[in-house]
């Protein structure tokens, strides 16, 4: 039996502007089990890092506001818990890595003031018990000379280097969950495969659950179990990491599959999908991907297709998957634009 630790449902994420109300996330449901990495993948602006934020309960407040759904924790809804609660569990039970560490982490300290403080605000031990302790996270991130580093500033590291340091943040409290928002945007290729090794090794010394957030397909492949696919504030497909990349259920999904370059094919033209995603907004009728898709009929432009179940916790919101007839029509179709 699997343990659901972290279940997120039909969770709505509002942002209030002079331009009206903006549906960021739009009733997205998501579980992750004990020891389980499950990635989101889908373009910018599709609700992933406002998904996160909202776990976290740090969605800038205003504009924004969670206005329905629910975020359970071993069963603790964290949408109702109190202030107090919420900061024991925010880093220490829940840690996230940010997008962008030089942002995260403060310019005017050191790393080892940053990693000591938070081991301290959730445990109590003392300066030198921490200092020990951040000693020892440094070096299971794989930071050389990690003494010397405790006294380092953010700008005297390398973009790599500060990565493993939040990794190392984030872990120092040995979390139940790690939230990783894009963990390896802008570094180097080697740096991404140490950073996904070093998540990898966590994953399985800790049994620590992880929620990779990314859009690329490559780190799904690597690391994840299982994929949650986004778009427009929804998700629109799920399933196992095997299920989604061998045999993709959405159009959508489809197509971020086959935009991905094929490494052995010379002269080979890209493939992009056509359009743009569409601006969140209220009252939208209709498939959200209606306007982007081949296979769009008059279903999808006057009704909303639900989440539909394909077995196993798989499911698909396309109403090809309600009609065997077109959806054979668009695997032909799929599979002669693949070659």
């Amino acid at each position: 039996m699997t343990e659901a630790i972290l279940k997120i449902t039909d969770l709505q994420t509002h942002f209030f502007t002079d331009n009206g109300e903006i549906p960021a996330v739009d009733g997205v449901s998501i579980t992750v089990n004990k020891g389980e990495v499950v990635g989101i993948v889908g373009e910018s602006g599709c609700g992933k890092s406002v998904t996160s934020l909202s776990i976290m309960q740090l969605v800038p407040s205003p504009p924004g506001k969670i206005v329905g759904g629910a975020i359970q924790y071993k069963g603790e809804d964290l949408l109702t818990a109190s202030k107090k609660r919420i900061k024991d569990i925010r880093g220490n039970e829940i840690s996230m890595i940010f997008q962008e560490p030089m942002t995260s982490l403060d310019p005017l300290f050191t790393i080892g003031n940053q990693i000591r403080e938070a081991i301290r605000i959730h445990q109590k031990i003392s300066k030198k018990e921490a200092s020990r302790k951040s000693i020892e996270m440094l070096k299971l991130v794989g930071i050389p000379r990690a003494e010397e580093v405790m006294n380092d500033y953010p700008h005297q590291l390398s973009g790599g280097m500060r990565q493993r340091v939040m990794i190392a943040i984030a872990m120092a409290c040995e979390p139940e969950i790690l939230i990783a928002d894009e963990p390896t945007t802008a570094l180097d290729v080697t740096i991404q495969a140490q950073i996904l090794d070093l998540m990898k090794k966590l994953n399985k010394e800790k049994n620590t659950a992880i929620l990779m957030i990314t859009h690329d397909l490559g780190v799904v492949a690597d690391i994840c179990d299982r994929v949650i696919v986004m778009y427009a504030g929804q998700v629109v497909e799920e399933g196992t990491t095997r299920e989604i990349l061998k045999d993709p259920s959405h159009p959508y999904t489809k197509g971020l599959i086959r935009s991905i370059p094929k490494l052995h094919e010379k002269d080979q033209k890209l493939y992009s999908i056509p359009g743009t995603v569409p601006k969140p907004k209220l009252g939208v009728v209709g498939c959200r991907f209606k306007d982007r898709c081949e296979f769009a009929h008059d279903r999808c432009f006057s009704d909303s297709p639900e989440l539909f179940s394909l077995g196993n916790s798989r499911h698909s919101r396309c109403f090809l998957i309600d009609d065997p007839e077109r959806k054979v029509a668009q695997d032909a179709a799929a599979n002669i634009g693949s070659q």
